[in-house]
């Protein structure tokens, strides 16, 4: 037993992913990201494998996903879905998702994921005017930081009670307590960290795993 979460090292982090049920795909997807200049971006491993944990305990068959990056959350989430689960995968950049696409194929997942190359806000926008509000179980955020306020209310529309939305970079590597720190980033993610702990719309919980998972249940 702690007072507090234990401090990860490197040795203790290694042996934390030797412990992972990491698919060989996602290992490959990660390795090739791993050269990407961007690839701070990408979720870490045992995000992933809590995030495929949560989506499966949900029994969630429809998801949405702001934020593709290279895929690697697209096909956890897709994975920990049942046949003829549905995943809206929304992203600006054929670049990044061109790779994603690639790796759904190979996982096998490409039929669960349906690419919107659009702003998410105005995916989210249409979702809800085909009437969606309320039909999805699982919605992951994890793309501008600036429009993150807005992203939160659309998908707390969308998912329906008893649903999850999974925050990414709830702790921004620390910055989010470094009151030197004044980034537009980081400003916006203490708002959505501020909104999330007092709206009694969800219950909540802010995980210290990958870069901080704030978690909200629609009540």
């Amino acid at each position: 037993m702690s007072p507090r979460t234990i401090l990860v090292d490197d040795r203790l982090h290694a042996y934390l992913v030797s412990s992972l049920r990491e698919p060989e795909v996602l290992s490959k997807l990660r390795e090739e990201t791993s050269h990407h200049a961007r690839s701070g971006m990408q979720i870490s491993p045992e995000q992933g494998q809590f995030m495929g944990f949560l989506v499966e305990a949900l029994g969630a068959k429809k998801a949405i996903e702001i934020g593709v990056f290279t895929g690697y959350s697209s096909i956890v989430v897709a994975l920990a879905m049942p046949p003829g689960g549905r995943l809206v995968a929304c992203d600006v950049s054929e670049e990044y998702t061109n790779v994603a696409r690639r790796y759904w194929k190979a996982a096998g997942v490409e039929s669960r994921i349906e690419l919107r190359l659009a702003p998410a806000v105005e995916t989210l926008a249409a979702l809800s005017a085909a009437g969606e509000d309320g039909t999805f179980d699982f919605a992951f955020i994890d793309a501008d930081k600036e429009n993150t306020l807005e992203y939160y209310e659309r998908c707390l529309r969308l998912v329906r009670q008893g649903g999850i939305l999974c925050f990414d970079n709830a702790l921004w590597d620390g910055r989010v307590a470094d009151p030197a720190d004044q980034s537009e980033s980081t400003k916006a993610i203490r708002v959505v960290n501020e909104k999330l702990r007092t709206d009694p719309r969800v219950s909540v919980s802010l995980v210290p795993i990958g870069d901080g998972v704030y978690l909200a249940r629609k009540r």
